[in-house]
């Protein structure tokens, strides 16, 4: 062996001897050939240099070295960055895991999926159907703020009547409604939470609808005045082929806005080419496939879940309650992104392609989230974009009134409205139904003010986004087993207790 590697070893050296042919340095050339020599077994190290620069022929206990200096795979400084193959596990576990408690369920309870008991949720009597009697009196409310934009475009109201007008109509959007739903025993639940929603999304619709039309009078009014200082006609749009203020106000235009999947008016929304049709027609069948799934995930995994968890609230025995809210926790969530990618994918899109509205950006990466803001920001972009320029229109008026106001307090100011108004309406959209008022839903959204402060402040990256999620795990059917309790006790408990 001693001699073999001498051999090899002078042989080496007399290689690097020899004088490059192809222009190159003879030891870097003859370095080249002892690599290739000895990589024949495998990966090798590069020869190692002198302070000279030159090729350390004489060490040849490092010729056959296997190691080199690199990191783990999982170490952060190591980039790698392929795991497809722990996200290919993290899926199969997660469908094997939900299909045990799936079979499990259906072990102990048996099919519960009924669809004529789903028909029972939205009428109580067949013959009476106040919901869509509700949502048919809505276009009165629609009607009546375009008729004030009407008079106000030729002058024939002030502006402070058209906002007195206004604010009546949109406050009398938000009672009217409610104060039906919680005095009408013939509706239902489920149905009072749908009225409500149309009615939440046209008071939405005609606050944009006024504000925009505010802004084009306001526009309109100091092009005039340009156009009177320089002796000048103000030419008006007429030879553009876009709509312009007030040609805008319109049946037509009116109710394409309130059918759109946007609560942002604009004079000229962008325009799809054509309907496509084989498009459609998948959103139609992913409409209808997972409104079957949802109902059946509801009626098999939810409801059972949340009957059991009733004595343990009673009871007030934390770990049952604990583990009831964490067996939820699993069907509330896949339910809740079921029915993400039904409204704001498959409902809006189909809307948006019979329509032809060309805007389709009805959510962004919020499942990247690193932040609870940038969660709320994203998940829901009609309604982020109707209240972020609202609000910024609003702090953009505080900030001409006020030169000393900072621009950064008038941001958290408008943020705070935000959540504000947001809580609001979620609020309201669960408490009337249900005929009771806890603020479970209303505190649940104000806390994501000190909860976004907390995961900007102490976590970021991946560890930010598992907080995000974390939240949304965790945070629904905490709500949900609130109002349930609260309902039970309500209509069930306290008749016995009387009694």
């Amino acid at each position: 062996m001693g001699d073999r590697s001498g051999a090899s070893g002078s042989r080496r050296r007399r290689t690097g001897s020899r004088p490059s042919s192809q222009g190159g340095s003879g030891p870097a050339a003859a370095a080249e050939e002892e690599v290739r020599d000895v990589g024949a077994g495998g990966d090798a190290p590069a020869p190692e240099k002198d302070k000279d620069g030159d090729v350390d022929v004489g060490s040849g206990q490092w010729d056959l070295r296997c190691h080199r200096l690199q990191d783990s795979l999982f170490s952060s400084d190591s980039g790698f960055n392929n795991y497809r193959g722990i996200l290919n596990w993290c899926v199969v576990m997660l469908v094997l895991s939900n299909a045990r408690l799936f079979l499990e369920n259906l072990i102990k309870y048996g099919i519960l999926v009924d669809p004529i008991q789903v028909v029972s949720l939205f009428l109580k009597n067949p013959y009476s159907w106040p919901a869509l009697c509700l949502v048919i009196v809505a276009n009165i409310f629609a009607v009546a703020a375009f008729q004030v934009e009407k008079r106000l475009a030729v002058g024939a109201l002030t502006e402070q009547a058209g906002l007195l007008l206004h604010v009546v109509n949109l406050a009398t959007i938000l009672c009217f409604p409610a104060a039906v739903a919680f005095l009408l025993e013939s509706i239902t639940p489920v149905g009072s939470v749908l009225a409500l929603m149309v009615y939440t999304i046209l008071f939405l619709k005609l606050f944009s609808y006024r504000d925009v039309n505010l802004w084009c009078r306001e526009r309109r009014a100091r092009a005039k005045a340009k156009a009177a200082a320089a002796g000048k006609k103000a030419n008006g749009g007429a030879a553009q082929c876009a709509v312009s203020y007030p040609d805008n106000l319109t049946y037509r235009d009116l109710y394409y806005f309130l059918f759109a999947p946007t609560l942002c008016y604009e004079l000229n929304f962008p325009r799809s080419a054509r309907v496509r049709k084989r498009f459609l027609l998948r959103r139609l069948l992913e409409m209808l496939f997972l409104t079957q799934l949802m109902v059946g995930l509801i009626q098999q995994w939810m409801v059972p879940t949340i009957q059991n968890s009733m004595k343990p609230f009673k009871d007030m025995d934390h770990s049952r309650i604990i583990e009831r809210l964490l067996k939820l926790a699993v069907p509330n969530h896949l339910i809740w992104l079921i029915f993400f990618y039904w409204l704001f994918h498959s409902c809006l899109n189909a809307v948006a392609e019979l329509m032809q509205f060309g805007d389709r950006e009805f959510y962004r990466d919020w499942w990247n989230s690193e932040s609870v803001t940038y969660f709320w920001q994203n998940w829901n972009i009609p309604g982020a974009i109707v209240f972020q320029t609202t609000s910024l229109h609003e702090a953009s008026s505080v900030l001409r009134s006020d030169a000393q106001l900072r621009r950064g307090s008038s941001k958290w100011a408008a943020r705070m409205g935000v959540f504000l108004a947001s809580a609001f309406f979620h609020e309201y959209l669960v408490s009337i139904p249900l005929r009771m008022f806890r603020l479970w839903a209303f505190t649940g959204m104000m806390a994501q003010i000190p909860l976004a402060w907390i995961v900007g402040r102490f976590f970021r990256g991946n560890y930010g986004n598992a907080a995000v999620w974390l939240t949304l795990i965790i945070g629904q059917p905490v709500a949900v087993l609130m109002y349930v309790h609260d309902y039970y006790v309500l209509n069930y408990e306290a008749p016995t207790v009387r009694a």
